[in-house]
């Protein structure tokens, strides 16, 4: 049989044929354990075949069924971390980490532990991981290391509320922590300022037996140094000394580092001492600490002796002194305002070899700053880049402060701008720092501007944001913007904040603005912001500059039921408001209350003494306390010294005047030589001038020649003396030896000039300030309109009147009051009240010189029907009658009024209203009173006769009231009468 097969040979091999498999089919547990065997094989490539979808379920299952090999486990997290549409959660970071820790992968374990930690600042509480480690840890039976490490983490990382729930709690799971997770958790403790609570773990260390090191004993210390409770630190070193630890410079140096932080600098001195007698080598930084001491009380001096003695440390072995401590030295020099001494450090420094850093830089521009040369400060940041430095946001942020402060707002934009070109991001600070210059520079559209920008950058506004546009908006004394924006800080949250609430009530008190005010403070009190002695002291002082002192007293008593003691500056603020309500007889009181409170005065009270004695026209008193103030050791300033010699002019003691005025500047412009002989003539008023005289010998060289502020006294002086032509002279004086006068200096002398009836010379005076390109303002400008008004020339003055629009200036109540007094002295009242609806229209309330003006013109017209009419709408303005009345021509005038009301009712409640026994006060010396009184008599007695039976209840009619107004009448009495 014919086969017609072929056989085939049992040698040739057959072609293999792979059956595809079907993973879509695969269980779920197969699916776990075809990953774990590829995962264990490293046959990472072929977990790419595998059709599945990484999830919370998957990758915690792989992980439990792989634990005990940590590299398959790492492997599959890492793939699973990589993954566009999942993260692993809180679950598989615990397992990860736990798996690491048992196979001492201690690196990798941290690295995770970082990874979760971020997990609990966005996602989950710490808590909740701490929660979750543990039932991993007991469902895995594995050591509890991680615990630990988790603890530093926590604490490293600043969340010391956290690694303080671990440290409590891992004690459940049978874990000590270990003396370097203690000493982090310490560490970062006290840098949180969380000290109270570091004694208190210490403590705990301690119980748990867990041995303290040299580390533990610096941290302590440093705690209890930061508590203030120095004692008990010193105590602490020799505790730790007693049982045997051998503690070294650091600890020391934290001892050190506590005096020097409490301002003992004495006690770090003893420190220091101590460290010799143990044999402990002092090192830089005990040196660098006790320099900042020094620096910190302004004792220059013996900060830089430390400096200088460094080298001879310890006989033959020195200190290597490096740029830290000549830094430090530095920045004390610049915060004292001795930027040259700054400079030498900085060159000596150089010298010696050692670089200059971004501390030292930015010390110097702070240095230039505060002295007021803003340009070489900014010459120091240019320098920086030839330093190989790059100046940081403090940099920039101080050289834009500087040119804030000194108005030129343009430059720190121009910074600002370059600080982005830099690479430097602006931070609030930046935002702050411009906005309060803005503000205050009164460019309050480019404040807002940059306040929509920082919002628009995504920057949120923080306390000093709000306040420093708040109070950019009440110094524009935008009452309505102000309180908006003030409800939006309240709406944002800052409702315990004093800063915005004194910053609130100081804007509405400025503005005089006191119910306000008073509203505001008790909102303070309400939501729970205890009002502090700035509230209070601010409140007073808003009482005092509009003269109401009696309020300002009440504030200082409820603040002293506070148990809120006065300062200084609140009494220095009363001594001025007591002055300004012409209270004087409180003025020895409020001395004698700070003496015994301990307050010693300054130079503001003294200043404020010297100013109120002056204006009262009492000299003496004025130079009492002006030689008291010497013999206390303070050193007169320009402004006390001015105010004695305006006093002089005003009082019409020209020649003294003029001799101090040579005395205090140095500088002969006077063409009379025999002026400063005149004080050798005998008599006690001389000579208390001569004296006061001899104590400018030291103080004039400090006086800056150049100031205008005393020459500005000088000319207005002679002007009030009526020497218009020696004010003249001495303005030629001052041009010829290369001192410029300013804008106050042509105002006085052409207010003086027009007054005298020279209203050409008066122009030629502005025409003058035109070339010198000083812009006349409106005060100029008023000056002329009333040269031109008394001299008969109102149809000029009112053609001068429209033109201030053009010349950019706005007519103020002096400028109606002028042109209304002018039309009323000739008689022309219809012109005069057209003035008067221009005033009202343009929003400048009448004061009552408009209406005094009004009244006797209509009087002399014949038209009292009108006049009474005013008369009792100024009677019914409460506000307009609280000025002062200090001379008998002020009554004679105001009371003239009176005499025009032909009703004696009228007369008799004008009369009362002029003796403050109404609800209107007046402040005008008693004899004023008296002659008052005298003619009130007189007019009640007519009163009485006249009235009609049932009008008898409008006044009183019994004796006791009519003995009080003769009592008074006759200067026996000052009990003020009342009204039943």
């Amino acid at each position: 049989m014919i086969c017609y097969f072929a056989r085939r040979s049992l040698h040739v091999s057959r072609t293999p044929h792979w059956k595809l498999r079907h993973e879509y089919k695969l269980t779920r547990p197969q699916l776990h354990d075809r990953i774990s065997r590829l995962l264990l094989l490293q046959r990472y490539d072929a977990l790419h075949q595998l059709s599945f979808d990484f999830s919370d379920r998957l990758l915690s299952t792989v992980l439990r069924q792989l634990k005990l090999n940590p590299a398959a486990c790492l492997a599959f997290f890492k793939l699973a971390s990589k993954q566009h549409k999942f993260r692993p959660n809180l679950k598989s970071y615990c397992m990860i980490v736990h798996i690491l820790s048992r196979a001492r992968m201690h690196d990798q374990t941290r690295a995770y532990l970082n990874e979760l930690v971020r997990l609990c600042n966005n996602h989950c509480s710490a808590f909740v991981v701490w929660d979750e480690l543990v039932r991993v840890y007991r469902e895995f039976t594995f050591s509890p290391t991680v615990f630990d490490m988790v603890l530093k983490v926590f604490a490293e990382k600043g969340m010391t509320k956290c690694a303080l729930h671990v440290f409590d709690n891992m004690g459940k799971c049978g874990r000590v922590p270990s003396l370097r997770s203690c000493n982090s958790l310490l560490s970062n403790l006290v840098r949180n300022g969380e000290c109270f609570n570091a004694l208190l773990v210490y403590e705990q260390i301690i119980r748990l037996g867990i041995v303290p090191d040299v580390y533990t004993c610096s941290i302590m210390v440093n705690a209890y140094c930061k508590e203030g409770r120095l004692s008990r630190a010193a105590e602490f070193v020799k505790e730790m000394e007693s049982l045997g630890f051998e503690l070294n410079v650091v600890t020391y140096n934290s001892l050190i580092n506590g005096y020097i932080s409490s301002g003992d600098v004495e006690g770090a001195r003893l420190v220091l001492g101590l460290m010799f007698e143990k044999g402990i080598k002092r090192n830089v930084v005990s040196y660098t600490l006790l320099i900042k001491g020094y620096c910190k009380q302004c004792k220059m001096e013996e900060a830089e002796k430390v400096l200088r003695g460094m080298k001879e440390e310890e006989g033959d072995e020195f200190v290597v002194v490096d740029e830290r401590a000549y830094g430090v030295l530095l920045d004390g020099y610049c915060k004292a305002g001795r930027i040259d001494d700054a400079i030498r450090i900085r060159d000596e420094m150089l010298t010696m070899g050692l670089s200059m850093n971004i501390f030292i830089c930015n010390s110097l521009i702070n240095g230039y700053c505060k002295v007021g040369q803003v340009r070489d400060a900014e010459g120091v940041l240019l320098r920086m880049r030839y330093w190989n430095l790059n100046p940081d946001s403090y940099s920039y942020n101080t050289l834009m402060d500087g040119y804030c402060k000194k108005g030129q707002t343009s430059d720190a934009l121009k910074l600002f701008d370059e600080m982005l070109q830099e690479g430097i991001h602006h931070t609030v600070i930046t935002y702050n720092t411009l906005l309060k210059g803005l503000c205050q520079a009164g460019a309050f559209d480019d404040a807002l501007h940059l306040w929509h920008l920082m919002l628009k950058r995504g920057l949120a506004p923080d306390e000093v944001s709000y306040c420093s546009l708040l109070d950019g908006v009440l110094k524009k004394e935008d009452l309505d913007g102000a309180i908006t924006l003030w409800k939006d800080i309240l709406a944002k949250g800052f409702t315990k904040s004093k800063f915005a609430f004194n910053t609130m009530i100081n804007g509405l008190c400025k503005m005089g603005k006191m119910v306000e005010a008073e509203e505001v403070f008790e909102k303070m009190k309400e939501l729970g912001c205890l009002p502090d002695e700035m509230t209070y002291r601010t409140l007073s002082d808003g009482y005092c500059k509009i003269g109401n002192v009696e309020e300002a007293f009440k504030v200082k008593s409820l603040m002293e039921r506070q148990a809120i003691l006065p300062s200084i500056e609140m009494y220095n603020s009363l001594i001025n408001g007591v002055f300004m309500s012409r209270k004087l007889s409180k003025v020895n009181g409020l001395l004698a209350e700070m003496q015994t409170r301990g307050l010693t005065p300054d130079i503001v009270t003294y200043g404020a003494l010297i100013t109120g004695w002056c204006n009262e026209g009492m000299l003496d008193k004025a130079l009492s306390s002006y030689f008291e103030m010497i013999d206390k050791g303070f050193t007169t300033n320009l402004i006390i010294c001015s105010k004695v010699v305006s006093t002089l002019y005003r009082l019409g003691r020209i020649d003294e005047g003029n001799s101090l005025l040579q005395k205090l500047l140095d500088f002969d412009f006077f063409s009379d030589q025999q002026c400063f002989s005149k004080l050798c003539k005998v008599g006690s008023r001389n000579q208390e001038i001569q004296k006061f005289a001899d104590s400018l010998d030291e103080s004039a060289e400090s006086f800056s020649l150049s100031n205008p502020v005393v020459y500005n006294i000088a000319i207005l002086g002679l002007c009030r003396s009526g020497k218009v032509a020696d004010a003249r002279k001495l303005i030629s004086s001052l041009l010829l030896s290369g001192i410029s006068p300013d804008k106050f200096t042509y105002c006085t002398l052409i207010n003086a000039t027009a007054a005298a009836g020279n209203v050409t010379e008066a122009f030629n005076l502005r025409d003058e300030m035109l070339k010198r390109d000083i812009v006349p303002n409106i005060t100029t400008y008023n000056a002329l309109i009333n040269g031109l008004s008394k001299s008969g020339n109102l149809d000029r003055a009112q053609r001068l009147f429209r033109k201030l629009n053009r010349k950019k200036l706005v007519p103020n109540d002096v400028t109606y009051n002028i042109m209304i007094g002018g039309y009323c002295r000739i008689g022309n009242t219809v012109e005069a009240f057209k003035f008067w609806n221009d005033m009202i229209r343009q929003g400048i309330a009448p004061s009552v010189i408009t209406y005094s003006a009004l009244i006797n013109g209509l009087y002399k017209q014949g038209n009292l029907e009108e006049s009474v009419k005013l008369l009792s709408q100024l009677i019914k303005t409460p506000h307009l009658l609280e000025f002062r009345i200090k001379t008998a021509a002020q009554v004679q005038r105001i009371w003239n009024l009176a005499l025009s009301v032909s009703s004696e009712l009228s007369r008799l409640r004008w009369c009362l209203v002029f003796l403050g026994w109404t609800s209107h006060h007046f402040s005008f010396s008693f004899k004023h009173k008296a002659r008052v009184a005298r003619i009130a008599i007189s007019t009640f007695t007519c009163f009485s006769a006249k009235v009609a039976n049932n009008d008898t209840d409008r006044f009183p009619r019994n004796s006791t009231f009519f003995a009080k107004l003769e009592g008074r009448a006759a200067g026996a009495s000052s009990t003020p009468l009342t009204l039943v």
